[in-house]
């Protein structure tokens, strides 16, 4: 089993993945994109899954660990393994809002799409990767709104162990959750 964990940009992947570290699952990550402040706990990132579209046959590196994978390439995993998905779902406003954060931060913001259209362009993404998600007999997919993770910690843990098949420390996962981090909501 490869336990994935994707969704958009922004949608509080690390989180899960760092709520997964912490329950006692095995993480493929690099350390290459270390912590910053628009992610003071890391990222925990493989540089080499952005390879999946060349390279499908990486992806067996991760089998029997978590690994991050943007939703774009979700599209890439090959067949042949038994994949279960975490899709983090966050609101497209709160989404977006981080995101400029972030960019203002690496002072990489400036001209480009409007929010509206890059809103759009998510949404129809969205909808191409669930679709995908749900037609693939060797994918199971769980769901994950953020605030439930914030608000519903333990929980999130127990159905994430339920999930993955495998014995998890929901205690020290849900003690991932810091809603301090919580700093990006829409205006």
């Amino acid at each position: 089993m490869i336990a994935i964990v994707s969704g958009l940009p922004r949608s509080g992947t690390s989180l899960m993945m760092q709520m997964l570290a912490a329950g006692g699952m095995p993480v493929l990550s690099d350390g290459e994109r270390v912590a910053d402040v628009d992610n003071p706990r890391g990222y925990l990132e493989w540089e080499r899954i952005k390879q999946l579209p060349k390279d499908p046959g990486c992806i067996a590196e991760a089998e029997g660990k978590v690994v991050k994978v943007i939703s774009r390439l979700l599209l890439s995993l090959p067949e042949g393994h038994d994949y279960r998905v975490i899709f983090m779902q966050r609101p497209l406003p709160e989404v977006l809002a981080s995101q400029e954060v972030m960019l203002r931060n690496r002072g990489t913001a400036g001209a480009g799409a409007g929010n509206a259209a890059i809103a759009a362009a998510f949404e129809s993404h969205l909808r191409e990767v669930n679709a995908w998600l749900d037609s693939k007999t060797y994918v199971k997919t769980l769901r994950v709104p953020y605030h439930e993770v914030l608000r519903e910690a333990e929980s999130i843990a127990h159905k994430l162990s339920n999930f993955l098949g495998i014995e998890l420390n929901v205690e020290a996962m849900s003690g991932q959750v810091d809603a301090t981090l919580y700093r990006n909501r829409a205006r």
